[in-house]
């Protein structure tokens, strides 16, 4: 009875399959659901040419995309990525119209810049007791440099005046014109292949008013141009003002990165001093 049953549920069960149907169970050498749980699903959504593109990945897609940085970090045009701290990426805003990138507290930030016209102080150099004072490894890193000569004057004697050389170039290779006022008197020349520049006469006073002092601007003095400068001078000789103002030519296609300054006689008495700046 039980095998009749059985044959009588299966012919009511069967009634609803084909034939057809049926056949396509041919050849199956096991269970077809466990088959069919083994095999990839195909998505109707997803194209081959789409799974082609997992060709290569080596580790989980989802915890890669996780670590990498959203482009919506960045809000607005101008803005910049860094690290606020280590495998820590953040956003820093645009600066403000002529701001410059700097660096506080360790981060990058924007900053208005120093005031000063780009001028930096590259040396102070005290020429007391000397005869001849020599600064040397003067930086490259500018356009012009710019130099200030103060307090100077001569320990002892009348009638020594402050040189000036470059590179230790003592060839005659130096020409000035210059003008000049003394005790309002004037006078010019020029003078072409000198082994020195003379930048103003010196007295022994040691008044503030008989101190001597200069000024000068050397143009491109790291180019293979000859160098240019233009001094203006003050002094004082034992009772004779005088006012020197030079336009000056170094005969030499070197860069400038050292000059001496020299007194004729005896040495610079104390408190002269050379400030040489850097102009970009």
């Amino acid at each position: 009875m039980t095998k009749a049953r059985d044959l009588a549920y299966a012919g009511t069960a069967l009634g609803a399959v084909s034939a057809t149907e049926l056949g396509y169970v041919d050849g199956v050498t096991s269970a077809i659901q466990t088959q069919i749980d083994g095999k990839q699903a195909i998505n109707a959504n997803v194209s081959t040419t789409e799974l082609g593109y997992l060709d290569g990945v080596t580790s989980a897609v989802q915890t890669q995309l996780d670590a990498k940085t959203a482009k919506s970090t960045l809000t607005t045009t101008g803005d910049i990525y860094y690290a606020s701290a280590a495998n820590t990426p953040a956003r820093l805003g645009i600066g403000s119209s002529a701001q410059v990138l700097t660096v506080a507290g360790g981060i990058p930030s924007w900053a208005t810049p120093a005031s000063g016209g780009g001028m930096t102080l590259l040396s102070t150099t005290d020429l007391s007791s000397s005869s001849t004072v020599t600064i040397s490894n003067i930086s490259q890193d500018y356009v012009n440099l710019f130099v200030v000569v103060t307090g100077i004057f001569q320990n002892s004697g009348t009638g020594g005046d402050c040189r000036l050389r470059f590179n230790g170039d003592t060839a005659g290779n130096y020409h000035t014109l210059t003008s000049q006022v003394v005790n309002n008197t004037f006078s010019g020349s020029y003078s072409n292949g000198d082994t020195y520049i003379r930048l103003t006469g010196l007295g022994p006073n040691t008044s503030y008013a008989q101190k001597s002092k200069a000024q000068f601007v050397i143009a491109r003095y790291t180019t293979s141009d000859q160098k240019s400068l233009f001094t203006f001078a003050k002094g004082g000789n034992g009772g004779d003002y005088f006012y020197d103002a030079l336009a000056c030519d170094w005969n030499n296609t070197n860069a400038i990165t050292s000059m001496s300054f020299t007194i004729s006689s005896s040495t610079f008495g104390s408190g002269g001093t050379v400030y040489i700046y850097g102009v970009k």
